[in-house]
Formats: C-alpha cells, structure tokens, sequence
C-alpha cells in the first residue's frame, strides 16, 4: 500500500550524517589532548560528506534540543588535505569568528552566513581567505562582522570569542572585496548604515546577483556599474527614489527585481502607474517582480466592468493592472502581498503573493519565511484564519511551510505565536486522515521547540492544545521524555494561567496512561508525584474541585499502577493526608473519589507498603466508603480492592485494635453482594496480575471472593476484551484452584465454575481454543 505524501523514510545518507554527529568519538574522532576533538588520521572525507556534516550539524544545533553542541567541531576540518568544504549553511550566534578560522584553509565555493550576530571584523580576514574561490556569499543580518570589538583593559582572555555581545568600536576600514574576482552572488541584507556599501562593492564589477535588502543607498547612481551584468537585484525595504528608479531600469539584463517593503508607513515614495510602465519597459528580461507593501498613488487597475470576462487568466493581453499588460509573457513570480493589487481578477504571473486566497497566502509564506519574518507572520496568521473559518485545500504544503517557519525562526516570538496557533487547526481531525507519520512528527518536534524556548502563556497554550490532537500516548512516544519534562516545567508555578495548567494536566494524564512500567517509573523520577501533589494542595488551599484537581488523581492512578516505587513516592510526599483532606472538603465528588480510591488500590498492591495504610483512620474511612454509591460501584469496589489486599496478609498483621478485623470483613461480604454483577465498569484493566494473585489462598476467603467478582463480572460484561487476558496471565487455572479449595465459599465457588446467568471458565476455555 502506497504511503501518504510526505511519509518517504530519510535517505540512508541524512540517517548516517546525524548518527555520526550525535556519535563523533565512536565514529570518525577521537579525544586528544585538554580533551580536545581530532578526526581520525585514516579518515579522508570528500566535499559531499564534508558539507553535510557541518550543514547538517547547524541544522541540529537550532532544532535538535537533546543535541549538544560540540566545542571545536570546525576544528575537525581544517586540514584540506583529510577534509574538503565547498558549501556552507552557517546561522545564528552560535557561530563564531575561531570557528571560520579554523576552516579557513578550505577552498570554499559558497558560503552562508545569516544572522550570525558574534561575528566580527576578525572573520573579515578569513573571509579574503576565500577570495579565490567564492563565487557566491551571504552576510544577511551579520551586523557586527564589519566592526572590530571592544574590551576592558587587561580583561583579554585566551579565546576573545567567549566574549558576550560587546559594543561596536570602529569600522573595519581595511577590508574590501579586492581580489574576489569569482563572486558573483552576493547578499549584504541590513548592513549597518556606517560602512560604505559604494566602497565595499567598487571592486566587483562581475556580480550578476546582489541583495541589499534594508541598506541606505546615498548614492544609487553606483548601481549601474553592473547595468550589463546584473540578473537580480533585491532591495527589499530601501528607501525608492525616482532617482534610484531611473537607475534600476537602465539594468537592462535584470531577470529579478525586488523593491518591496514591509509595510506602508512612514514610506514617501508612491508606486505609480508611471514607475510600473517604466519597469515593465525598461527590464524586457524580467521573470520576477516583487513591489509588496507599496502604496499605490494613482490607478494601475482596470474598472471592473471593463476587465476580461471568463475564469482568471495570466496572459499580459487581458491584465486587470495596466502597466502589465506591456508584458511579453506571464511573469514566474510577482510579489503583490500587502498591496491592493492582488485582489484583481487577472494578474499575468504564475505565482503570485498576496492576501487574496489561500495560494496567494501560501506563496507569501514560502517566500518571505527566510529572510522576512516580519511578513512571513503577516501570512501565516492569515494561513490560521483560513484553517479556522475556512478550509484549508493545500494541506500538505501549508504544515510544511509552517514547519519550516518555526524551525527558521526559532527564536522569533511571533512567528511562534502565530505558527503554533495554525499547527492546531491545521492538525485537527478534520484533517487528520491527509497527514502521514513523518509530517505529524515534525508538528511534535517544532511544537516542543516552542514550549523549550516560550514560556509566554500564548506559545504554551497554543502548543498544549496542538498536542491535543494527537494520538496520546502512542504518538508522542517518540519523545516521551521530553514532552513530559516539558509538561511537568509548565505545571511548577504556583500560579500558572487556569486553561494551560487544564491542558497541561490533561496531557500529563494521558502520557500515564496505557504506557509501560519503565516509562511510568522514569516520569516519576523527573517528579511528575511531586508535581501533581503540589497542584492537588493548591486546589485544596483554594477549595475548588475542579478538572484540574480530578485529572491530578487520575494521572497519579495512572502512574502508580504496578509501579512500586512511585506508590512509595506517594506516600513519602503526605499523599495520605491530601487524601483525607479531599474526602473531607470534597464529600460529593463522585469523581474525586473514585480516582482517589483506584489510586489507593495501587498502593495496596504493594506489600512493602501496605503496612502504611493499616491504620485505625485509614481502615475506618476505607471501611466507611464501602457504603458509598458514588459513580454506580466504582468506589466501593476500589475501597474493597484496598482492604482485600491488606486483609490478604493475614490476622498476624492486622495490628490495629478498632476497627476490628472482623468486622471490617463483614463489611466487605456486605458490599459485594449488594453489587450488581452485570454493572458496566468506568475503569481499565492492563493486566490481572495483582487480582489473580489474591485467588489460590485461604488466608482471606473475603478477599479471593472479592477477586473471583472482579473476574466474572469483568469477563462476562466484557468478554472479547478480557476472555483473552484472563487464559494469557494464566487465571483459569487459579479459578479451578479455587473450585478445589475446602476454605472457599460456596458463592465464591459457584462465580468460579460459571452460574445460570454468565460463565468463567466455559467462556474463557472458548477463548482459548
């Protein structure tokens, strides 16, 4: 059977990369001297390992939290000779100048630097390392690499990069790009208004691709030294001028043009119908223009009554803009988001940007998410209001586009806001069944990024009610640890927001859930009793029986069931007196005490235990609640189940004067029969184990006819669930023990061999056949 889309396995290359990051010393290196990192002497790795590695390595870095970042790695390739680098990917602060030092041998061919902020002009020298062989390079967002740094007097250490962000000094006056003769891609994004960008760039007559995104241009007539050369120019956010305009279109080879802005304020220059004809006339070569954000002064469009009729066309001739309509073919792209533009009928472009639809918003996405947060948020909150009011058509698509905006943007508050309030819509059921494993397991891992590196309440919920849709605990189970660790980090305020924490205790209960003991004990140990102690404490302060307080016990049910030693943590944390203060506040909270009792019944199972609970108080009020009709038996039952564990070993222990042994047991042959035997249960059984060891002993005839009843009322109510559990775990050979011992009561007896009305032992015997 086919798989959904999205749902291929990684390639056996990108499985190997990260198994060697997260393993260096066991794979390709070795610790040497100060514990330092050497690659192995017979290792020889060729550019294609080489560039993934270190690509894939950053990529770790940003979205991989149990990743740990290894000091010195770019020291592993400093020597061409073992290792060859042509093409790098490098972001963030977490890139720093030693570590393009230490590659700086290499004959680097592309070379990615964005936003990496601890960069200064030490790593301008490297830079001119490459300058015979970097065709092209990216600075977008290195604001400080054209600044030298400062330091205190006597405070310089060994290694200057451990330095935090220090305060700008001076321009570094003595780089230029002399001498870079191969480059002919170049991003300067946002640098800083100080450096001359006419000086910096004279020495590169050959460029056929520049981006000044966000750069003042004082003298804009210097563009047109590149007017026979340059195919795309992007001025993404600079101040337009006619002059600079008249300048641009002279660029006659132009293939892509950006001029557009992040918004329309405080912007003096207007998008005429004039400028666009000049455009459209002057670049005859161009296949992409992006003028988003721009006001538009006069009217570039066609009346509605006098555009084309038929369905939405894209060729120039029936163009609802004007200027277009000079075209000489459909443009590939055509950036109109934030303009009114992108609301008419016919635009000459096969992808287009904008706000009117869901393709245009997905457009805006895919295209401004690296380099424009700022607009990629715009769309993606508009993404949200499509999957919320709306239907989303392009499913598939937008998780990606979303995905990749959180993992681009980690560190960007309201990309997560927005991005994580779409991942809810766009994982609901509605749209489940189109999502394949792979895909909702990315959602997971961007939604815990959010909840690692957020804790403003609207990331937290978001992320919370995104987890919601998923398939708990199975889904998650990937990354049980961490999402737990994360819940319980979310739980420890005294005060956290009322919905989040309802949320957050919600999930924490299913994570419990239906898991298996070494999770249940490893979620302990991070504290999970403790946590959900704490929460039933403050409800108590506060006497408010609410989800919050009935989903504590639940998920302490949950994760005390056969699990020793988070039953003892219980106890050791005064869960007992909590207990007795909730059956205290809380008398009608059928609910409450159903939990509370089920969980109560796990630490009965523990025989280490069990002496803690044998007390005049604890067995009266267990005792007393055998009375109740609180949630149809359940009560009752569960209180029986306590005392059958703790009557199960035997009078010698029974150290308590009042209430006495006996008359506790008649209590407990009281309650039974009063149970009706046909009673659909609000509980669920894992395993019979703790029951089935109560049956072949005469010690307690009360508490072998308390299981037998369990038994039978669980495996004729519910057969195809329990019939086979019961021959797995070995009961009906303990049933027929039963039926032979001379101490068992004949009721008992009678459960055991099967009645009138239901059977045991014939039914389960069919089971296993």
């Amino acid at each position: 059977m086919a798989g959904k889309a999205g749902d291929n396995p990684d390639s056996l290359m990108a499985l190997c990369t990260v198994f060697c990051l997260k393993n260096l010393r066991r794979t390709m290196c070795y610790t040497g001297v100060r514990n330092r990192l050497y690659l192995r002497p017979d290792v020889f790795l060729p550019s294609e390992i080489c560039d993934k590695l270190v690509n894939v390595y950053m990529e770790l870095v940003h979205t991989d939290s149990n990743f740990v970042p290894q000091d010195g790695f770019f020291q592993l390739f400093f020597d061409p000779r073992s290792t060859r680098l042509t093409r790098l990917q490098l972001k963030g602060d977490f890139v720093r100048d030693k570590d393009l030092e230490a590659i700086g041998k290499q004959d680097l061919i592309e070379l990615n630097l964005t936003s990496c902020n601890h960069l200064s002009a030490r790593s301008l020298q490297t830079l001119s390392s490459f300058k015979h062989t970097l065709v092209s390079l990216n600075l977008f967002g290195c604001a400080n690499i054209f600044f030298h740094k400062t330091r205190a007097p006597l405070a310089r250490g060994e290694d200057d990069d451990e330095e935090e962000h220090l305060p700008r000094h001076a321009v570094d006056s003595d780089f230029t790009f002399q001498g870079f003769n191969r480059l002919r891609l170049l991003n300067l994004g946002n640098l800083p208004a100080e450096v001359d960008v006419e000086v910096l760039l004279k020495p590169l007559p050959a460029l056929t691709s520049l981006d000044l995104s966000g750069v003042y241009l004082a003298r804009p007539a210097f563009l047109a030294q590149w007017r026979d050369r340059l195919a795309s120019l992007v001025l993404y956010n600079v101040d337009l001028s006619e002059d600079l305009i008249s300048t641009v279109v002279q660029i006659s080879r132009l293939r892509h043009l950006d001029i557009s802005r992040e918004n329309q304020r405080n912007s003096k220059f207007k998008m005429t119908k004039k400028i666009l004809t000049s455009i459209v006339r002057g670049l005859g070569s161009l296949v992409s223009l992006d003028i988003s954000g721009h006001i538009m002064l006069d009217n570039c469009t066609m009346p509605q009554i006098e555009e084309a009729m038929g369905p939405p066309s894209i060729e120039p001739c029936k163009s609802s803009i004007y200027p277009f309509q000079e075209l000489k073919r459909p443009l590939q792209f055509l950036g109109l988001y934030n303009t009114t533009l992108c609301n008419v009928t016919h635009i000459p472009a096969y992808k287009v940007t904008g706000s009117k639809n869901e393709d245009q918003v997905l457009n805006a996405i895919e295209a401004y998410t690296e380099y424009r947060p700022e607009l990629a948020h715009r769309a993606i909150n508009q993404l949200f209001d499509i999957a919320r009011i709306q239907h989303c058509n392009q499913l598939l698509r937008a998780l990606q586009l979303v995905i990749a905006a959180l993992k681009c943007h980690k560190y960007d508050k309201s990309i997560q806001v927005t991005g994580s309030a779409a991942l809810f819509y766009l994982t609901n059921t509605e749209y489940r069944n189109d999502q394949s494993v792979r895909l909702r397991r990315q959602v997971i891992e961007v939604v815990l990024n959010g909840m690692e590196q957020y804790q403003e309440v609207t990331v937290q919920r978001n992320c919370c009610l995104t987890l919601c849709n998923f398939s708990i605990p199975e889904e998650l189970e990937f990354q049980y640890h961490r999402v737990n660790l994360l819940l319980l980090k979310i739980l420890e305020p005294a005060r956290q927001d009322e919905s989040i924490q309802r949320i957050a205790v919600h999930l924490c209960n299913a994570l419990v859930c239906q898991v298996d003991n070494d999770h249940k004990e490893a979620v302990g140990k991070m504290g999970f009793v403790k946590t959900m102690l704490n929460l039933i404490k403050k409800k108590l302060q506060d006497r408010l029986c609410d989800q919050v307080m009935e989903f504590s016990w639940s998920a302490l049910w949950n994760i005390t069931d056969e699990t020793p030693d988070n039953c003892e943590m219980f106890l050791n944390c005064s869960g007992m007196d909590l207990f007795l203060e909730c059956l205290q506040e809380f008398p009608d909270k059928q609910e409450l005490h159903r939990n509370m009792l089920g969980l109560l019944g796990n630490v009965a199972e523990v025989k280490a235990l069990r002496p803690q609970l044998l007390t005049s108080q604890f067995i009266s009020v267990f005792s007393n609640l055998l009375d109740s009709k609180a949630d149809g038996i359940e009560v009752s039952y569960n209180a029986c189940g306590v005392l059958s564990h703790i009557m199960f070993d035997g009078p010698e222990a029974w150290t308590i004067e009042d209430p006495e042994r006996v008359w506790v047991m008649d209590k407990m042959w009281d309650a039974i029969q009063s149970w009706d035997i046909s009673s659909r249960r609000n509980i669920n059984y894992r395993s019979f184990e703790p029951i089935l060891r109560l049956l072949p002993q005469s010690i307690s005839p009360v508490s072998q006819h308390w299981a037998t009843w369990a038994l039978y009322n669980l495996v004729s109510v519910y057969p195809s669930k329990y019939c086979p559990l019961l021959v797995k775990e070995g009961g009906i050979a303990l049933l027929e023990k039963v039926i032979e011992l001379e101490s068992s009561h004949e009721e008992t007896k009678d459960m055991a061999r099967g009645g009138s009305t239901a059977f045991i032992l014939e039914g389960c015997a069919a089971f296993a056949l």
